[in-house]
């Protein structure tokens, strides 16, 4: 398989230039997902980049490559169906049953 040296932008491994397998297509995988083992035997924390547009150059607007961003926040990411349901917003759980009406009862 062909690989290509890809830029790393922020988090841990900000600067750093790596060989990055390239798929079918050509391109690298749009996220690019490195385990970092814990210290103290702990599950692994996962660093995730994004893949965005290295460049474009100034005569034609061409594409001039690809480089990693980092994503803080890990999501897994994927494709966005329009049917798809929202992320949840960070925060407590709201109660499911309103304040003072009791559950329904058939009887």
């Amino acid at each position: 398989m062909k690989s290509e040296e890809t830029p790393f932008e922020g988090g841990p491994l900000d600067g750093r230039v790596l060989p990055v397998l390239l798929g079918p297509t050509g391109h690298p995988p749009k996220v690019y997902r490195v385990p970092v083992p814990d210290g103290a035997g702990g599950p692994p924390t996962v660093l995730v980049y994004r893949r965005v547009q290295a460049g474009v150059s100034k005569r034609i607007g061409l594409h001039q490559g690809w480089k990693y961003a980092y994503d803080p926040t890990g999501r897994a990411g994927g494709i966005r169906w329009p049917w798809s349901k929202p992320d949840p917003a960070p925060g407590p759980v709201p109660d499911a049953t309103p304040d003072g009406k009791p559950e329904d009862t058939h009887g």
